[in-house]
């Protein structure tokens, strides 16, 4: 589907966010192993949370949906059934990633599938740890989905991350409930620690002290009533686009500013950004406030080291940004963008040239001077759902109508996109 953007005179109003997509996954993975009948209200509207459920619901989970709640009937720790036919993670990597460090622990074989681009992502990261705890994992070239994840009678592990990722911490940590004693993970970063509030919510024992997060195994879990939080990434895309497109105000209400989340904001602000917090109130554990962005003038900024990693998602958006900014933006330490739905340097990249962005490339990450005007242009999401809303937000300040092709990837993560962005957009084209 190709989508056309005009340019926008500015954006206002307020807005609330579909659930957060790490946080529902997660919710829905623990409610399933958990005893009894969670309820989860504003649960995630993307694709990637709904094949999450999809697994779930093959593993023999009896899971009710209406609208943004969703009801899942737990099984227990020992309660999955193996599936008929092989689990579709789709385009997920967090639930592939996530939901085989359950997989390990079953006394059943799983194989678990992608998309084409799902399965053309390293999964080595998981197969790793998993095997050392004693599961038997089979994947295309030793690394590659799909996973033919063989249970087994886990075995607790220290495990040290390689590289920083909440994915793969999570995916050791759900194992470790499989296994006798106690599993820890050290990060050589710190990540997103929303496993970590979870599986205490569900009444799992964690400790973390420091970078090690540690979980102790054979734990009953019980069910909750949970509500999601609005999804802090996606509020990314519109915290841009009213910093971007001047007059803008805009009051997004009820999302999640967990501080491993919030560098976002913090990064903002410190480049000059107007954003003011005006609630902030917990949810089972997590930080929830509503946020007041006006449009600025940005001085831009680096991306490094544990930056870097606190902000991976959000990159391909800031880079827009970076080149309205008054120095640019510098990212660094970001290899692993090259190995997400797309490689998003490249993508990235190209989609800047198109508009007539000037942007240097490096091995791990890009520079893109400040001070430069977006040309009208036809885009392309290259299947990649942050890209395709990054490069929306570019539109709304180019000098012209442009075109997204593959716009439909949005829905991956953030499917009511293109009409929220449209609703706020307000006056006439420039």
């Amino acid at each position: 589907m190709t989508r056309t953007i005009r340019p926008a005179a500015r954006l206002c109003g307020s807005l609330r966010l579909p659930g957060d997509k790490s946080i529902s996954h997660r919710y829905a993975m623990l409610a399933a192993i958990a005893e009894g009948t969670t309820r989860i209200r504003n649960f995630s509207s993307g694709a990637d949370c709904a094949s999450t459920l999809g697994a779930l619901a093959a593993l023999g989970v009896r899971i009710e949906r209406s609208g943004n709640e969703v009801v899942v009937h737990g099984q227990g720790l020992d309660g999955l059934r193996a599936a008929e036919t092989a689990l579709e993670a789709g385009n997920s990597g967090s639930t592939m990633r996530m939901l085989a460090g359950i997989l390990a622990g079953q006394p059943f074989r799983t194989v678990i599938a992608g998309d084409d681009s799902l399965s053309r992502r390293p999964m080595d990261r998981i197969i790793r740890p998993l095997e050392s705890m004693g599961a038997r994992i089979r994947a295309r070239e030793g690394r590659y989905p799909p996973l033919e994840i063989e249970g087994a009678r886990l075995r607790p592990i220290e495990y040290e991350l390689p590289v920083a990722s909440a994915q793969v911490k999570s995916c050791v940590l759900f194992a470790g409930l499989y296994a006798e004693g106690v599993t820890a993970v050290v990060e050589p970063v710190r990540t997103r620690d929303h496993s970590e509030i979870a599986l205490r919510e569900f009444g799992a024992e964690v400790n973390v002290e420091g970078r090690r997060i540690s979980v102790r195994g054979r734990p009953r879990l019980h069910a909750c009533e949970l509500e999601v939080p609005g999804d802090l990434s996606s509020a990314a895309f519109f915290l841009a686009a009213t910093l971007l497109v001047p007059g803008s105000e805009l009051l997004i209400e009820g999302v999640g500013l967990n501080p491993t989340r919030a560098a976002l904001l913090d990064f903002l602000a410190a480049q000059g950004a107007s954003l003011r917090v005006l609630r902030l109130e917990q949810r089972a554990g997590e930080p929830v406030g509503d946020a007041l962005v006006r449009h600025s003038r940005l001085r831009g900024g680096v991306i490094e080291g544990a930056l870097t990693a606190a902000l991976i998602d959000e990159i391909p958006v800031l880079a827009v940004l970076g080149a309205a900014s008054e120095e640019g933006l510098v990212v660094r330490d970001a290899a692993e963008l090259r190995v997400k739905e797309t490689d998003r340097i490249a993508t990235v990249a190209e989609n800047l040239r198109r508009m007539g962005i000037v942007v240097e490339v490096a091995p791990d990450g890009l520079r893109v001077p400040g001070g430069q005007r977006f040309r009208a242009a036809r885009l392309d999401s290259f299947g990649d759902h942050r890209i395709a809303m990054a490069f929306a937000v570019a539109a709304l300040a180019a000098d012209g109508e442009c075109a997204i092709e593959g716009a439909e990837a949005a829905a991956i993560s953030f499917p009511e996109f293109f009409d929220l962005l449209e609703e706020l957009a307000a006056g006439s084209a420039t």
